[in-house]
């Protein structure tokens, strides 16, 4: 598993910073502000591993879970941590935990997310250098996933998060990528947008896009994340193109169909 940071188009805020920090060696207001990141853990049993695609899905659902959650929010106990990290650089970083790794994750605060085969659970922000012992000492890299059976084609009315057809990401890697495709459609999104979404449960897909239609998607006004190159590609690769109904609608034919 690893570790990835989000430069996109997404934060309607400050989507000048957020391309700016696509480069690594640019000095930005991110840079110099406190650097935190989002730690998620997925659980990863030696019998029975979760497939790679609902890893993926349950990692970007269990990334906007938290920012949907009331303690992130106003006055609430994880907000002031979540704003500090959504002004820096914005990490996510994926580890693996089985078994009684598993069990001392789960005692720390934080939501576990489940999907069909997968669980992941998502804590709340923490300094890039000030990791709990209990997570700090999880495993990053190790363990891949794969997908016992083909993925269907997503549902009609779904949001999809487009993966890249020519990047090969490790599975830890593009569960963090799939995250930030989340988040940036969860910038974009008006708030009764992000009502209904979380109203429904957070439904999603994560798919390699057709290598034909790549080029259409990155292209399209949809949400483009832009990762900041620290692990396995290259800086300013696109790495997820974020296809949400709502945001699709408002572009019109502007959109790759």
């Amino acid at each position: 598993m690893t570790s990835t940071d989000l430069a996109g188009t997404g934060d309607p805020t400050d989507a000048a910073a957020a391309a700016a920090a696509a480069t690594p060696s640019a000095e930005t207001g991110r840079d110099a502000a406190p650097q935190y990141v989002l730690p998620l853990v997925v659980r990863i049993e030696r019998a029975e591993p979760p497939a790679r695609t609902d890893a993926l899905e349950t990692a970007a659902r269990a990334v906007l879970t938290l920012l949907a959650d009331e303690r992130s929010a106003g006055d609430g106990e994880w907000a002031a941590a979540v704003r500090d990290w959504q002004d820096a650089r914005i990490r996510k970083v994926v580890r693996r935990a089985r078994g009684a790794e598993w069990r001392r994750a789960e005692a720390l605060p934080g939501i576990t997310v489940h999907g069909g085969s997968a669980e992941v659970r998502v804590f709340p922000p923490v300094p890039l250098d000030g990791w709990p012992k209990d997570l700090a000492r999880l495993q990053v890299s190790g363990t891949d996933l794969d997908d016992p059976h083909e993925p269907p084609a997503p549902a009609a009315g779904t949001p999809v998060l487009w993966l890249n057809p020519e990047l090969d990401m490790s599975a830890g890697k593009s569960m963090a990528q799939a995250g930030h495709g989340a988040h940036l459609a969860w910038w974009d999104l008006s708030e009764a947008e992000r009502t209904a979404w979380r109203e429904a449960g957070f439904p999603l897909s994560v798919r390699n896009a057709p290598a034909r239609r790549w080029t259409g998607l990155t292209h399209g006004g949809l949400p483009v994340v832009r990762d900041a190159g620290f692990t396995e590609i290259a800086p300013n690769s696109c790495t997820v193109v974020s296809d949400h109904p709502a945001l699709r609608a408002r572009l019109g034919a502007g959109a790759d169909a």
